[in-house]
């Protein structure tokens, strides 16, 4: 077993020998290391489907468009209800045809034979129901032969970009969850054991880990290796992606789990527990699958599948719309900056973001640019010498925040998340990660530009432990209650909240 799982993998090349990634036993090739998103088959299928089923309908209304009349097109419904119901026979056509199983999606030779005669039946059903339906004079032949050469076409080009994307992805560990697995006993053996008969799974081991010394914990799992313990776990979290933690511990050590199921909170992945490390038996709708290994959920990843990408379009439309409408104000600001003192408009910090990566963000300068705090190891206070007299006003109002729009653009800033904070940034002279337990967990998301708690009175300056502790509650609130309805909520309260400006200097 174990001369077979190496002789299958290939060492990263952005990482050592002894961190290799190395994939299941029955599956080749190099898992790439980096920390490009995890493409799930839940949005990658759904995506399909959309692109069948608009391509479909666009094509028929273009050539409908083209070579009807558009009065009579705009007047009589049947046009729209002929493309309208291939568009949907499509989807229903293409699944029985195995066209939406992520394994044909990479394959042209595979999809371009099975889309060609899945629009063929598709299309032939339509035309049945006309003729059955004795509709067959209103309805242009031309038309209809038109449309159906046009449709090959496109659903062929279309599956043909597919298959090139999906193999790209593919290459690049996108398709794959990361998993890694902490503890080294008989469950994790079990588990290591029914992922790799499952002939399905998506699950890619990337390590084991384990505290415990080499007589209590073996350096070799099944082929796979310990890479160490719960630290080199977390680092190893910041350093490449991991989609899920399973956490392999006996339940009987209770204290135990529950120390290591704590400090593996603030990784931005799925926790599970396999059902094997406890004799208790739940009901099945307790359980999720890993595969076909049954799961005990103990945190969810914040944000997933079309979750993503829902806060990924909100945030694009609505920060370019905001860039627009704003461009004047945003102007009139950077001459007052200009006019009020020597230096640059913006000012550029190194703030924690997603997963704790270390981001610049973009602002409006408001101190005087020899006394700047690059790194805000000290407070900004009330009256503060530091700030100039036009950053007094941008800061109590958060004018100078609106650069961060461009962040939003750029990607590694959110419209609404937790505030990201400044490098050395304090409450009662200790770092914050120091004053808050678990501080890191708000790290799970994206930051943002404004969030829940800055709506809710706590923003500013954070001079007393029960600031930054009540600011970091209303961030986990906001992480575990995610929507886009209440991330649109924060945005209409964000200008009412500004105008409490108590603790902003």
């Amino acid at each position: 077993m174990t001369a077979a799982v190496h002789a299958l993998s290939e060492p990263s090349d952005a990482r050592p020998a002894s961190a290799e990634i190395i994939p299941l036993p029955r599956l080749s090739g190099r898992l790439a290391s980096g920390k490009a998103a995890f493409v799930s088959d839940r949005v990658l299928t759904g995506a399909v489907r959309a692109a069948d089923s608009v391509v479909t309908f666009v094509t028929g209304l273009m050539i409908a468009a083209l070579y009807v009349k558009p009065p009579v097109l705009l007047s009589d419904a049947t046009y729209l209800t002929a493309i309208a119901g291939a568009s949907l026979l499509v989807l229903v056509v293409f699944q029985g045809l195995g066209l939406y199983e992520t394994s044909n999606l990479s394959s042209t030779a595979r999809q371009l034979p099975r889309t060609l005669l899945g629009w063929t039946i598709a299309f032939v059903a339509i035309e049945s129901a006309i003729l059955f339906l004795k509709m067959g004079e209103d309805f242009s032949r031309v038309w209809l032969a038109l449309w159906f050469l046009a449709g090959s076409a496109a659903l062929i080009s279309v599956r043909a970009i597919i298959s090139g994307l999906v193999r790209n992805w593919a290459k690049q560990g996108r398709l794959y969850r990361r998993a890694v697995i902490y503890g080294t006993g008989e469950v994790t053996n079990e588990v290591i054991s029914q992922l790799e008969q499952d002939l399905t799974t998506d699950i890619r081991i990337t390590g084991i880990f384990d505290d415990r010394d080499d007589a209590r914990a073996p350096r070799i799992v099944r082929g796979y290796p310990r890479l160490g313990g719960l630290n080199e776990l977390l680092a190893h979290g910041r350093d490449s992606r991991i989609d899920l933690v399973i956490v392999a511990l006996p339940v009987a050590g209770e204290k135990r789990l529950a120390d290591v199921v704590k400090k593996l909170s603030v990784l931005p992945a799925d926790i599970k527990l396999p059902a094997r490390a406890t004799g208790i038996r739940f009901s099945p709708k307790i359980y999720s699958h890993v595969g076909t290994v049954a799961m005990i959920d103990l945190y969810d990843k914040p944000i997933a599948d079309w979750g993503t990408v829902s806060k990924w379009v909100f945030d694009k439309i609505i920060a370019l719309a905001a860039i627009v409408l704003l461009a004047p104000v945003m102007a009139a600001v950077a001459a007052a900056i200009r006019l009020d003192s020597r230096g640059p408009v913006l000012f550029r910090q190194k703030r924690y973001g997603f997963n704790n990566e270390l981001i610049e963000v973009y602002k409006f300068r408001s101190m005087y640019t020899d006394r700047c705090d690059a790194a805000a190891a000290k407070l900004v206070t009330k009256d503060d010498p530091r700030v100039t007299k036009v950053g007094r006003f941008i800061r109590k109002s958060s004018l100078d925040e609106l650069p961060q729009l461009f962040n939003v653009l750029k990607g590694n800033l959110s419209l609404v998340g937790p505030r990201p904070h400044a490098l050395s940034a304090k409450a009662a002279d200790r770092l914050y990660d120091e004053v808050v337990d678990g501080y890191f967990a708000r790290h799970k998301v994206k930051p943002g530009i404004t969030g829940w708690a800055q709506i809710n009175g706590w923003r500013g300056e954070t001079d007393t432990p029960e600031k930054i502790e009540k600011r970091v509650e209303h961030d986990l609130y906001y992480i575990e209650n995610w929507s886009v309805l209440f991330d649109l909520y924060i945005l209409v309260k964000t200008p009412l909240s500004l105008l409490k400006t108590d603790n902003a200097y």
